[in-house]
């Protein structure tokens, strides 16, 4: 393995977030399906995409979390999108994974491999046994991605600050 990746699958390869990383990571999170189904992860602006960078960066290597990292091709190592996990409010033994892939890259599979990777990943080394899939209701896209990785549906959750329309969250969750 690439010393400079923390993880690889068959085509992608996770790693920490570069500054260089910026104006790429600014675009695909700028991406209208982007803001549509997860529009508290969208940056302001360049700036506020630094900032993050760094947050993220730091975060990664003093190992606590949010546990946020970049998926990049491993053909040419372009930045293609993020995975990640965060603590369940209130339950610091649970996680909830997030991930999201450019809209050029999306419908070639990788969401579905960077999430078994990142859920193997997190689950031997952090030790994290219940990891939650969190999706605004009508993200078909990104409920497949979950399902097929086994993560079942445990129910619906209204009043969430991450859900801005008021439809609620459809909520998964997989344990190892």
């Amino acid at each position: 393995m690439n010393k400079e990746y923390i993880f690889e699958t068959e085509r992608l390869a996770v790693r920490i977030f570069e500054p260089e990383d910026r104006d790429r990571l600014y675009e695909i999170h700028k991406d209208d399906e982007v803001k549509k189904w997860i529009p508290g992860e969208c940056y302001e602006d360049l700036n506020e995409t630094q900032e993050c960078i760094q947050f993220f960066s730091d975060c990664v290597r003093n190992d606590h979390l949010p546990f946020v990292l970049a998926v990049v091709l491993k053909e040419n190592g372009e930045l293609i999108g993020d995975t990640g996990v965060n603590e369940v409010e209130g339950k610091p033994e649970e996680v909830e994974i997030g991930f999201v892939i450019g809209r050029d890259y999306r419908g070639k599979g990788y969401a579905s491999e960077i999430v078994k990777q990142m859920t193997d990943y997190i689950t031997s080394v952090y030790g994290y046994k219940v990891l939650y899939g969190r999706v605004m209701k009508g993200n078909d896209a990104s409920v497949r991605v979950l399902e097929k990785n086994g993560y079942t549906f445990t129910g619906e959750e209204y009043g969430a600050e991450d859900d801005p329309y008021g439809n609620g969250m459809l909520v998964y969750k997989t344990e190892r």
